[in-house]
């Protein structure tokens, strides 16, 4: 069987050098990495599949990782960006870390060292050490709605805090006078974003105080403990704007347990557009993100950046959302 020092024997080199060529690691001269991939080829080196990698001189493989898939949001989105690579003849590695710190790590330092040509992110759980590597060796980046340090980036993401307004104001247009917001972790600013749009709406409302915002979590669980919550503290609410729409369909089952109807006592927007809106009953209104638009166009930036054709590290692209009217904010016919 060939081994590593079989390569490096042939190439007149030392292992080590070998092994930063195989793992791009450190600077090696091209007179001396051409001499390694010859090795390779002719003895027919193979260890894993970063060998191959170099042979061709890349992977063709990016990685993806995002914070929860089971959050019907990221398939719709992860779909968007495998139908692109797919199309450029690249593959594509899903990683979903939970929104734990130590999983995100975990996959950045086995993925590095397998030769992926770049990563699409969507997760604020990268610290500064881990950005600050992929920097030096120069791996490309493209992330997705939110930045995991305040350094400029290739950014993609939506109208947060107009898409809220949007929600908030058709709210009261429809008829409602007293609007809670089911909000999601802070320290995401897509949330944060969210309950500021909100807030604009209705500062200067006369009924409006800090106790008509309860927290979620941004699951469906989160979504129905908080009407249980706010419906204690407010029960003459009669509108509900959710940080996301599982938390939406959260609240209204929470409402529907309580034999409270939507949207005649309480109507109820959230935000995203996922598929699984339109199968509650009453259908979910909800500012709609053009998720298949996002996974587009993140997948093309970061091949376009793997192949040099764009090298703006600083391009943010701010996509526009859009309100579904649905039967969960109709005209409300107060009885």
């Amino acid at each position: 069987m060939v081994s590593i020092r079989d390569v490096a024997n042939l190439a007149g080199v030392s292992i080590a050098t070998v092994s930063r060529v195989m793992n791009k690691r450190e600077y090696v001269s091209k007179n001396t990495e051409k001499k390694i991939i010859r090795a390779i080829e002719e003895l027919n080196y193979v260890p894993n599949p970063l060998a191959r990698g170099l042979v061709g001189k890349k992977m063709s493989s990016i990685a993806m990782i995002v914070p929860d898939i089971m959050n019907p949001f990221y398939p719709e989105l992860v779909r968007a960006v495998e139908d692109t690579c797919h199309k450029q003849g690249y593959t594509v590695i899903l990683c979903n870390t939970d929104d734990k710190k130590y999983k995100e790590k975990s996959y950045l330092k086995v993925l590095k060292g397998r030769g992926i040509d770049g990563f699409i992110v969507a997760s604020s759980m990268l610290d500064k050490e881990n950005i600050a590597t992929l920097e030096k060796e120069n791996t490309p980046c493209v992330f997705l709605e939110r930045l995991p340090c305040d350094k400029p980036r290739s950014l993609i993401q939506v109208d947060n805090f107009n898409g809220s307004i949007l929600a908030v104001q058709h709210l009261l247009d429809v008829g409602c006078n007293r609007i809670a917001h089911i909000y999601g972790p802070q320290e995401v600013p897509t949330y944060q974003e969210r309950m500021n749009g909100y807030e604009e709406v209705v500062k200067s409302l006369p009924w409006y105080t800090s106790s008509y915002m309860i927290a979620g979590d941004s699951q469906m669980e989160g979504g129905f403990k908080a009407v249980e919550k706010i419906l204690d503290r407010h029960p003459d609410i009669d509108g509900i704007f959710a940080g996301n729409d599982l938390m939406a369909i959260g609240a209204l089952k929470a409402l529907q347990r309580r034999s409270i109807r939507v949207p005649e006592d309480v109507a109820i927007c959230g935000f995203d557009g996922i598929a699984v809106t339109i199968m509650t009953e009453p259908e979910l209104t909800t500012v709609a993100q053009p998720i298949y638009e996002m996974g587009e166009l993140a997948a093309s930036t970061l091949i376009g950046k793997i192949n040099g054709d764009i090298t703006d590290e600083d391009s943010l692209y701010v996509l526009g959302v859009e309100l579904i009217h649905r039967n969960s904010t109709m005209k409300m016919r107060k009885t």
